[in-house]
């Protein structure tokens, strides 16, 4: 497998994560976004979208998205599963998968971080402030439910899910490390920063952690 990643794109991160996690060998081509490849011809004709991550399989089709990268990851190999058995279960942790990638991730990204700066007149300042705010908004609400779920579910353990690593860390830990980047406060998450901490301490993420891929020198 090849995949299409730059090593800052938290959509990318996942898909190292989930790789490392089941044990896939995989080829990286690094995409620079900061220098535009992303918008090259050769790489619109892979991603139409002109966005990183990209995965080819190894019969040669070529995947995007990372949510449906993910999705096709769990159900082609499924091994070392990242989703509970009941469905009541998976709907849980796909609800806190999605207010990541649906709710946090989108609008911090890289694109819309550019915009807000320099389409809307925000400079570095706005886009900070606009970073942050919303990094908070989503963060406040996942922590209550990772709270929650823990106390009233007594689910003991490192992980979002208790005891099992799941979809949800995975979604969980490139955005930590993107607000930590940007020095969002994280003293209000005490139960995100503990996921975090713990699950950097595992091969799988410390593999994929931004620092240790071939283009972040």
């Amino acid at each position: 497998m090849e995949l299409y990643s730059y090593f800052r794109s938290s959509a990318a991160y996942r898909l190292r994560i989930a790789l490392n996690v089941k044990g896939m060998s995989y080829q990286q081509v690094s995409v620079n976004l900061l220098k535009g490849e992303h918008k090259l011809a050769d790489y619109l004709a892979i991603n139409p979208q002109g966005l990183v991550p990209s995965l080819k399989t190894d019969d040669d089709e070529m995947l995007s998205q990372s949510p449906a990268i993910l999705e096709w990851i769990e159900e082609t190999f499924p091994d070392t599963p990242l989703l509970p058995s009941s469905a009541l279960e998976r709907a849980t942790v796909r609800s806190w998968c999605n207010q990541i990638a649906c709710d946090i991730h989108p609008i911090c990204n890289l694109r819309v971080l550019n915009y807000v700066a320099d389409e809307l007149g925000g400079g570095n300042e706005g886009k900070l402030a606009w970073l942050h705010h919303w990094i908070t908004t989503g963060f406040s609400a996942l922590e209550q439910q990772l709270v929650d779920d823990h106390n009233q579910n007594k689910r003991q353990g490192n992980f979002c899910f208790g005891t099992q690593l799941t979809l949800a860390d995975i979604y969980l830990i490139p955005q930590v490390f993107n607000a930590l980047r940007f020095n969002v406060d994280m003293a209000a998450f005490p139960r995100i920063m503990a996921i975090y901490q713990y699950c950097n301490t595992l091969p799988a993420f410390i593999d994929a952690q931004p620092a240790n891929q071939p283009d972040a020198s």
